[in-house]
């Protein structure tokens, strides 16, 4: 789950990452508080999303008067971002972080992630701040250092050390450097986090340190034990089939195809989509019902489908394991009855009491047609799906 700019940054400051002072405003009323209580004279404005790239995007804006905050706040609010990051629906922002500007000598690059070759969290860190880390690792790999942490946040002082070496930080900036990421990495460890990313990290003529922005995402599988975090969920920044699929406790992916996938378990639902891209179509989607997925969880599975409007026919790609085939069919052919699926409908099943499901699919009177083998029902959805747009 991923949180705004200003939460990751309370998080920071809670954990002691020096951040400069800001307020977060959703209005005009409320931008003209913080200028008076903030005794702002200038500032920065940046729309709150859950993307990056919004300079590039016009997302932020440096006023260089109180009326200025004003303006801009009150044109950023309610902006829509669109980048490679939002996908092309883009996100919306409600609200705008404003902060006094601050003198930069000088920008980092920090993070703390998940290293997934070594299953370690390690800090990535460069003194080139500023880009897309992605960028720094193109033109000049060699300005990139990795350190490793302990599972516990922690990280070893000699690492530390030829880290801020590394970075170019000496004296007073050293220690201050040193401190900071050890915070970074005990907030990172400590709320479950999967990115802490800080850029850029600046440093100021007076030699201190400051997170000027921050991005941060968290393990959604350990949300059970960070509710005050899962409550800063934002609807706001997903698309209404993401919102549906965690209301229903859904793994929802919405794609650009048109082939709409439904299947129990990651991995058979990404050798669905590798199958159906072998075939030459396109998936809509990476959608899993899970293990023991009930009517309930298959018709809510058709409708998260149906919203999207380039879907033009739906593969169910089922294994039996735990759950019995003919449980399952007679819940697709319930759940097709409820949600009416305008669009054909292939289904391919495996496992227990398979000939069961097939004889219930068979009997059902819709428009259903089954498959033997997943290239089987791969070749039958694009077809149906060619038909479907020639229609």
């Amino acid at each position: 789950m991923n949180i705004h700019e200003y939460q990751a940054k309370e998080i920071l400051k809670q954990f002691g990452v020096p951040v400069p002072p800001f307020g977060v405003a959703s209005n005009e009323a409320e931008v003209r508080a913080l200028i008076q209580k903030m005794g702002l004279k200038e500032g920065v404005i940046k729309v709150q999303v859950h993307a990056g790239g919004r300079g590039k995007a016009g997302g932020v804006k440096f006023a260089k008067t109180p009326e200025e905050i004003i303006t801009f706040s009150k044109g950023l609010m309610g902006m829509k971002i669109v980048n490679n990051q939002t996908g092309p629906t883009g996100v919306v922002a409600e609200k705008v972080l404003i902060s006094p500007p601050v003198e930069i000598k000088k920008e980092y690059y920090l993070a703390a992630i998940i290293d997934r070759d070594n299953a370690l969290p390690m800090i990535i860190a460069s003194p080139e701040g500023g880009m897309e880390i992605e960028e720094i690792a193109v033109k000049s790999p060699e300005k990139i250092m990795k350190v490793p942490m302990g599972l516990d946040g922690k990280i070893r002082g000699y690492h530390l050390f030829a880290l801020a070496k590394f970075m170019g930080w000496e004296g007073e900036t050293r220690q201050r450097g040193m401190k900071l990421v050890a915070a970074l990495a005990s907030a990172f460890s400590t709320i479950d986090s999967s990115l802490f990313e800080i850029n850029p990290l600046i440093e100021t003529f007076q030699g201190e340190l400051f997170a000027l922005d921050a991005k941060c995402g968290i393990d959604d599988n350990a949300l059970y034990r960070q509710k005050e975090i899962a409550a800063w969920y934002d609807p706001s920044q997903q698309t209404k089939n993401e919102v549906l699929a965690k209301k229903f406790d859904l793994a929802y992916v919405g794609l650009s195809g048109n082939i709409g996938c439904m299947v129990n378990g990651a991995g058979l639902a990404m050798a669905t989509m590798d199958i159906i891209h072998t075939y030459g179509g396109e998936p809509a989607n990476f959608l899993d019902v899970g293990g023991g997925a009930s009517k309930e969880k298959v018709a809510h599975g058709f409708t998260i489908i149906l919203l999207d409007p380039n879907v033009k026919a739906i593969f169910v790609n089922i294994f039996g394991g735990i759950m019995d085939c003919g449980v399952l069919a007679a819940g697709i052919v319930e759940a097709s009855k409820e949600d009416h699926v305008p669009v054909p409908l292939v289904v391919r099943m495996e496992g227990t009491n398979v000939d069961k499901g097939k004889e219930i699919l068979k009997k059902s009177g819709l428009n259903i047609m089954t498959a033997d083998t997943m290239a089987d029902g791969a070749q039958k959805a694009l077809k149906a799906c060619l038909k479907s747009r020639h229609v």
